[in-house]
């Protein structure tokens, strides 16, 4: 339901329906709608009797966010980090050596060469 959410923008029940691969029933979605507002996952624009529904974080920062929980639960932090950066392709271990060069406030980035 988040990925509808977060492929369409702002969603109807209605709308989140017919977007599924089935067809769950009206009050199934709006359950399941209600939990992920009272999460603070999803907001809600009510106009009259229109309903819609928005992520409340792109699907970015909601993947961040679950990693935060992860790590949060783990009562090695370190480890739980270096278990993790273990387990990332090159490319994603080159992504984050580069981010992490270009925010080091210790890092000097002065070229004295010329």
């Amino acid at each position: 339901m988040m990925d509808v959410l977060w492929d369409r923008g702002p969603s109807s029940i209605r709308d989140i329906i017919a977007s599924l691969p089935t067809t769950p029933a009206y009050t199934t979605i709006a359950t399941v709608l209600q939990n992920l507002e009272r999460k603070n996952l999803v907001g809600a624009h009510r106009r009259r009797r229109l309903v819609q529904y928005h992520a409340r974080h792109d699907r970015d920062v909601h993947a961040a966010n679950l990693m935060s929980q992860a790590l949060a639960s783990s009562r090695d932090h370190g480890a739980s980090i270096l278990h993790f950066v273990d387990r990332i392709s090159a490319e994603d271990a080159d992504l984050l050596r580069d981010y992490l060069q270009r925010t080091d406030p210790n890092a000097d980035d002065t070229d004295t060469s010329s």
